[in-house]
């Protein structure tokens, strides 16, 4: 699934978390470091979305002095692309916002 990512401009690093909060797959250089920070990331947004009575959270973007992270949930799933910094991120949220329709397709694990 990642794959259609791989060409996107600036991409450095890319992730699928699964249901059960482990990494499904990963590439770029930092590829398994996102990964483990997004399974990470995604239980907060779980609370973060219970205790704030706000809902599931859906989208997740960040930006470090080096890298901007955009990122996906869907069906328990959490798919993310870590650029550098500079490049303009509207394609790969329109890429990551096309790939979160495939993810409910995906098997649900527990989690």
């Amino acid at each position: 699934m990642i794959d259609a990512l791989q060409g996107l401009p600036g991409v450095v690093a890319l992730a699928l978390v699964g249901t059960d909060g482990l990494p499904v797959e990963s590439q770029g250089e930092g590829g398994d470091a996102l990964a483990a920070e997004l399974a990470s990331l995604r239980l907060s947004l779980d609370r973060i979305g219970r205790r704030m009575g706000a809902g599931e959270v859906t989208r997740l973007t960040f930006t470090s002095e080096r890298v901007e992270v955009v990122a996906v949930a869907s069906a328990g799933y959490l798919l993310g692309a870590a650029l550098s910094r500079g490049h303009d991120t509207r394609a790969a949220q329109q890429a990551l916002a096309r790939l979160a329709l495939e993810l409910t397709a995906l098997p649900r694990g527990e989690g």
